[in-house]
């Protein structure tokens, strides 16, 4: 007889559980590699009553402006994340035992038609926000932050973002096109999606098209904690400066894989030297547990250049850092 994922052998590791919760199949049981590929094998969405947060893949590329392939990301990133484990020991927390997760499996995204895209994932998040109090979605690349966005601001009005990316992203246009993975941030500023005294980026790197790209930055509303500021001065020195931009605004959290360096997540559209460690981005993932996080993304996961699974493994340990970071402490 095959084993539910509620069966009582699905409890954590020290039979810690809110007794309504349903969690992963267990690995006892049924072999990590065996089974659905939900996100960390946790139950689908629509085997639960109501999840506090729901995993959803926006598998949708259309919006890149080099390597594509970012579209097979969720499917990657949930293949990769079999070997979570239901206790987080740096966070002190049981993420699946202390609160609903779901999958919800994949939006529908239009692939040839970028603005009809945008509009189906807006309103895909926002039907899924009947169903889930916070969503933690996989690219997908990060064309999909702007709907996402509109979908938070619906509910918390302006947000502050905190933006992990190699890349600035608030560039104009791509081509003439205004809505790509390279504007993402700037379309929401201008929107008055997000908050522009508590949004910040980390992890900015490598070369600009110009010096004005930084003034333009700066005028949409972030600040910058650059790579180079965290080689300077550490991981503590930039925790403080992120934790004081953002102060206690609504907080959405918004992570392309290349914020890390090729070497940590090769598998990626747009890689640049000179990045983070995944150690260094989970570090600081977890400083952020007691702010208010109203949502999140991982987005750029392009498997066609990931190597024996290196990308997957860090965003899927990302989706669960942040997922634990979101959990009702004690």
């Amino acid at each position: 007889m095959q084993p539910t994922p509620n069966s009582p052998d699905a409890r954590d590791e020290a039979g810690r559980r809110r007794p309504d919760i349903r969690g992963p199949v267990d690995a006892s049981v049924v072999p990590r590699f065996a089974g659905i590929a939900t996100f960390a094998r946790l139950p689908r969405l629509d085997e639960v009553a109501h999840a506090d947060i729901a995993i959803v893949g926006v598998p949708f590329d259309s919006g890149v402006s080099y390597r594509p392939g970012a579209r097979f990301g969720p499917a990657h990133v949930r293949e990769a994340s079999r070997l979570l484990r239901p206790y987080n020991p740096a966070q002190n927390v049981f993420p699946f035992g202390a609160q609903q997760v779901a999958d919800a499996g994949d939006l529908v995204a239009n692939p040839f038609d970028i603005a009809e895209a945008v509009r189906q994932i807006e309103e895909g998040a926002l039907a899924l926000g009947e169903q889930a109090d916070r969503l933690v979605v996989i690219g997908g690349d990060h064309t999909i932050a702007l709907p996402l966005l509109r979908a938070v601001h619906r509910t918390h009005g302006p947000v502050a973002v905190l933006h992990f990316d190699a890349h600035l992203d608030t560039w104009d246009t791509y081509f003439s096109a205004p809505v790509t993975h390279g504007t993402p941030f700037r379309r929401a500023s201008e929107e008055g999606l997000i908050d522009l005294t508590a949004s910040v980026h980390v992890g900015i790197r490598g070369p600009l098209y110009a010096k004005s790209d930084l003034d333009d930055d700066e005028r949409l509303g972030f600040s910058i904690v650059t790579s180079e500021f965290i080689e300077e001065h550490g991981l503590p020195a930039a925790i403080e400066r992120v934790r004081a931009r953002i102060g206690d605004a609504p907080l959405y959290i918004s992570i392309d894989i290349d914020v890390l360096d090729p070497s940590h997540a090769p598998g990626t559209g747009t890689p640049e030297a000179g990045g983070l460690t995944s150690r260094e981005l989970l570090r600081i993932l977890r400083a952020l547990a007691d702010l208010r996080i109203v949502g999140a993304d991982i987005v750029e996961v392009a498997p066609a250049y990931d190597h024996a699974q290196v990308t997957a493994v860090a965003a899927s340990h990302v989706a669960y850092e942040l997922i634990s970071a979101m959990a009702p402490r004690d």
